[in-house]
């Protein structure tokens, strides 16, 4: 595939940016959400986490309802639902629903990790040994979603019948393999874990089995990326991601801090180099860095699909990222070279 075919599409964890709230954040993802709409984005996901400061897309399925209910065709869903943390039944009834009011719109991504920390886990009442059973709570939410079996004892109201699509998220090479032996479309989270997404995408190509609803396999990447008009502004607004990751790190975590014009003396060197290893797959840069940037990583991992995430602390500056980004995807569309 060539990048005029690939989808690009969102990633939003609805970010609280220093001096912000909760509702602006979720004005801001709706604004977003209808400019990347009409801008030709393909897909709109939200994430679950829980307990960090800056991020507001915990309650993930009243957050989907809220930008479908804003927009008209862009594709809303989760990137993802931690299926650990809920009964799947619970799952499919709130997808079911979501359904019923967006026909045709709506996607399911879910994961296996706890978006949280240990206290959040708890608070949760997660089963310390809940991702153990994922893959059971996998087909026990597709069954769900699907025609009822008969005899079937409890079914999801809405929700039977829907056939939501369902996505694994992962990443690792586990959730490659089950989304391969359970013939289920792939998004690797290079957003913030890049060291495996090789490995775990030829493992779920070579092991892909083919079902009705799939039958190639299909791999979504997830890639930050920020954009700007310059090489070096973009490289000055990475630095509120760059902070809020150190305070992931550190165990501190933070809203979303303004940018600064250097880090230098911010972190230590071990810091600075896991900073920089969680950016691994990043693409920082003006349009034409971030052009060939995408190029590249399309070509490395013949993805399907892209889906970025892009954090900023103005507002502004992530509706200018992705404008950029769109303008790039027009120009391969069109073939028009850049000047």
């Amino acid at each position: 595939m060539t990048p005029a075919d690939i989808p690009l599409s969102v990633l939003d964890l609805a970010p609280i940016c220093e001096g912000g709230s909760a509702a602006e954040s979720f004005r801001n993802s709706l604004d977003l959400a209808r400019q990347v709409e009409a801008w030709g984005y393909n897909r709109y996901w939200l994430a679950e986490h829980h307990n960090i400061p800056g991020v507001a897309s915990a309650a993930t399925a009243v957050l989907i309802a809220h930008i479908a209910q804003g927009t008209s065709t862009i594709r809303v869903g989760s990137g993802g639902i931690m299926l650990p943390n809920h009964a799947p039944l619970v799952i499919a009834e709130q997808f079911g629903t979501l359904e019923a009011l967006f026909p045709d719109r709506i996607d399911l991504g879910i994961g296996r990790a706890p978006g949280s920390d240990r206290a959040a886990s708890l608070a949760l009442r997660r089963d310390a040994d809940a991702a153990e059973d994922f893959p059971q709570q996998v087909r026990e939410l597709q069954a769900l979603l699907g025609e009822p079996a008969h005899r079937q004892t409890v079914t999801a109201v809405p929700g039977a019948g829907s056939n939501v699509p369902v996505w694994l998220l992962g990443s690792s090479t586990f959730s490659a393999q089950l989304a391969a032996a359970m013939g289920l479309p792939f998004a690797f989270a290079a957003h913030f874990a890049p060291r495996q997404m090789q490995e775990a995408l030829r493992l779920y190509r070579t092991y892909y089995h083919p079902s009705a609803a799939w039958p190639k396999p299909h791999a979504m990447v997830g890639l930050p990326v920020i954009a700007a008009d310059s090489d070096e502004e973009a490289a000055r607004l990475a630095t509120s991601a760059q902070q809020s990751i150190l305070g992931l790190i550190r165990h501190r975590p933070t809203r979303v801090p303004a940018p600064v014009d250097s880090m230098d003396g911010r972190w230590d060197a071990s810091e600075k180099e896991a900073v920089a290893s969680f950016f691994g797959a990043a693409i920082i840069g003006g349009p034409e860095t971030v052009r060939k940037g995408l190029e590249n990583a399309i070509a490395a991992t013949d993805a399907d699909e892209m889906i970025l995430h892009s954090q900023f602390y103005h507002h502004r500056d992530r509706l200018r990222s992705y404008e950029i980004v769109a303008g790039i995807a027009k120009d391969w569309r069109t073939g028009t070279q850049p000047a």
